[in-house]
């Protein structure tokens, strides 16, 4: 249970004003159809978080557990430091608005491509190299992804006005710091 919760809050707050979240929000006022773009992002996020959950546990298995810790150790402090770093949303996501494959077909295809390589996918990697239980790890990070980016399909300008989205990178910077020295001390029952 602790690999979702842990991962489902990583990634929720890890997601606000995240590239992805802004293309949520491109998208649902390009289309006005949130159901398709919701259950767009659902799927996208599925396919994505769980080739990245396989990636982690692979990593897992691959590195001895020495190796391992300093890795995901490392690589938890390396994202602390990238959230701090604010994201935008690249002029390639225009391209949605040329449809090719219907609202919920270009939000997919859309939504993965904006992940691949994304905060939380690189999340999701290091969550599941860092608890063996993968498949706990991409439901909290898929649960993670849907509590920020269906509201923001919804809501995106309002919230936006009303949330610090610095402080909420600070926050999820602070969580990954914690996991990543807890990790490095091999506190907890990692390795």
């Amino acid at each position: 249970m602790e690999a979702f919760l842990v991962s489902t809050g990583v990634v929720a707050l890890g997601e606000m004003g995240d590239k992805t979240q802004l293309l949520a929000i491109v998208l649902a006022a390009t289309f006005r159809k949130p159901v398709p773009i919701i259950l767009g992002i659902f799927v996208a996020t599925v396919l994505n978080h769980a080739a990245a959950g396989l990636l982690g546990g692979w990593v897992a298995q691959a590195l001895g557990p020495d190796v391992l810790r300093w890795v995901v150790g490392l690589s938890f402090l390396a994202m602390a430091v990238w959230m701090l770093i604010p994201d935008k949303l690249d002029d390639d996501e225009g391209a949605a608005k040329r449809q090719r494959f219907g609202v919920f077909g270009t939000t997919v295809v859309a939504f993965f491509l904006a992940e691949m390589g994304d905060k939380t996918q690189i999340a999701t990697v290091a969550l599941a190299a860092r608890y063996p239980e993968v498949v706990q790890v991409v439901l909290g990070t898929t649960v993670g992804m849907m509590l920020a980016n269906a509201p923001a399909v919804f809501l995106g300008d309002k919230i936006a006005a009303k949330v610090s989205m610095p402080l909420v990178h600070a926050i999820a910077a602070i969580i990954f710091a914690v996991l990543g020295v807890l990790t490095l001390l091999n506190v907890g029952r990692m390795f």
